[in-house]
């Protein structure tokens, strides 16, 4: 973008400008550890005047910060320094609020190029006015036309979420696991870690051999675990099935093997752990910046799922939100619109599942679609198009079309936003923790919480 700033001598007075700022909680983050300012008022997750509730309440220091950028970057922009300031504080300002920050020139003086502006700083919604005052600069003197750059980025508080969830685990007992061929480094050393941390307590199927030389290539001990000894992998996955129906194991997690030789016992009409809904993969992802887990799915089993599973898949979604701490879910069935298209199947099959929740068909969460991934995601972009909802702009859950936009889209959030991501498949009688062998330890360990966290919410509600 092209800016010039304005002169001493190009100022009249009564001239204005204004910039639009959406505050979020990483914005009072990030101002926290720049300031110093630690006070928990201000942080999103913290309960700063013991009301048992988070506040997150931006500083005022912060709010009158923003008129700096207006004055910096716009009017008189660029050459611009403070002579003095004044504030008045009319109201307050929370994380998700949206601003508007406007200054007016109104007396300039010769002798010392120094300009008079009122300034103030207002919420969009109601036109509530937050901050007054009148701010002293002085004014460039030198003309100065620039290309605007973007400053480097910052990424705030990686796996804040999946310390959460770890935290909020360690109290349960820990999930009697079957690990099926954990025969590599990655796989064994994951179970091992999260026995470490009393998540799992893991029975070890395969080869005996490959596991012990594992182990040992590791420096890991394995005393007090339990093996069992299958060298096939299919015999592997069909025995981890055979200690759920007995009751010895109460969830499996993937080892060294590939998912279909894994899932091919469990879905066996006749042996598996079928329960009548349909078995969906979901991601639960802790992505840098977002203020909440956001979980998506299909992104690992339904390749292309019609209506009827997209509600099994939405539900199961819900039902793990739920118990990972998220009360109310908010599910954004996302399309290439967020208006319904007869020719986008996608943006139909959101309609009907916004529907199906209306009426009761889905259960435990707010349901809404079809929404494009910028407005379920960014309130700011939900806004521009209009769209009032409790979900655009907030959403918790991210239902995708297909297969392909799931994996694509975790992916993304990976490769490009640095998130992590815990895999776990719903559906069947014991939760199934699916990792990817690229998965790292932190990855590993959150997928078994959220097993643990699920099964522990679902044996209390369910007989």
């Amino acid at each position: 973008m092209h800016i010039e700033n304005r002169t001493f001598d190009e100022l009249k007075v009564g001239d204005h400008a204004e910039l639009r700022r959406l505050c979020t909680a990483d914005d009072l983050l990030v101002y926290a550890n720049v300031s110093g300012n630690h006070n928990p008022l201000h942080i999103h997750d913290q309960d700063g005047d013991g009301d048992g509730h988070p506040e997150a309440i931006a500083p005022g220091s912060f709010v009158a910060s923003l008129v700096g950028a207006v004055l910096g970057n716009v009017l008189p922009g660029a050459g611009t320094l403070y002579r003095r300031q004044t504030w008045e504080f009319h109201g307050r300002v929370f994380a998700d609020d949206e601003l508007v920050v406007r200054v007016t020139v109104t007396d300039k003086n010769v002798r010392d190029t120094t300009v008079i502006l009122a300034t103030e700083v207002r919420r969009i919604s109601g036109d509530a006015l937050v901050l007054s005052g009148v701010a002293e600069v002085y004014a460039p003197r030198v003309k100065v036309s620039y290309n605007s750059h973007d400053l480097p980025g910052l990424v705030v508080q990686r796996h804040r979420h999946f310390e959460k969830l770890l935290k909020k685990a360690e109290p349960l007992a820990a999930l009697r696991t079957a690990v099926v061929c954990p025969e590599d480094p990655n796989s064994l050393g994951g179970a091992l870690r999260a026995r470490e941390h009393t998540l799992i307590d893991p029975i070890l199927i395969g080869s005996t051999a490959r596991i012990a030389e594992v182990a040992k290539a590791m420096g890991a001990s394995l005393d007090g675990i339990e093996i069992v000894d299958e060298p096939l992998h299919r015999n592997a996955a069909r025995r981890a099935v055979e200690l759920c129906h007995s009751g010895d194991a109460q969830a499996i997690m993937k080892g060294h093997l590939h998912t279909d030789m894994l899932l091919r016992p469990i879905l066996d009409k006749q042996t598996g752990l079928r329960m009548g809904r349909r078995f969906t993969h979901i991601f639960v992802m802790d992505v840098p910046g977002q203020p909440h887990p956001i979980l998506v799915t299909d992104a690992a089993i339904n390749i292309s799922p019609d209506l009827k599973t997209k509600v099994d898949i939405t539900q199961n979604a819900i039902d793990l939100a739920i118990s990972i701490g998220i009360q109310q879910p908010k599910v954004g069935v996302l399309s290439a619109t967020e208006t319904v298209n007869p020719d986008i199947p996608s943006s139909i099959d959101a309609a009907l599942l916004s529907k199906m929740a209306e009426r009761g068909q889905i259960t435990g969460g707010l349901v809404d679609g079809p929404l494009a991934m910028d407005n379920a995601v960014d309130i700011a972009a939900a806004r521009t198009k209009g769209i009032t909802s409790a979900v655009a702009g907030r959403a918790d859950i991210l239902v995708v079309p297909n297969l392909d936009a799931g994996n694509m889209l975790a992916k993304q959030l990976t490769y490009i936003s640095h998130a992590e991501a815990a895999g776990l498949v719903l559906g069947a009688r014991v939760p199934i923790i699916l990792n990817s062998r690229a998965d790292d330890d932190m990855s590993r360990l959150a997928s078994c919480a959220v097993a643990a966290l699920h099964h522990a919410r679902m044996t209390r509600i369910m007989p």
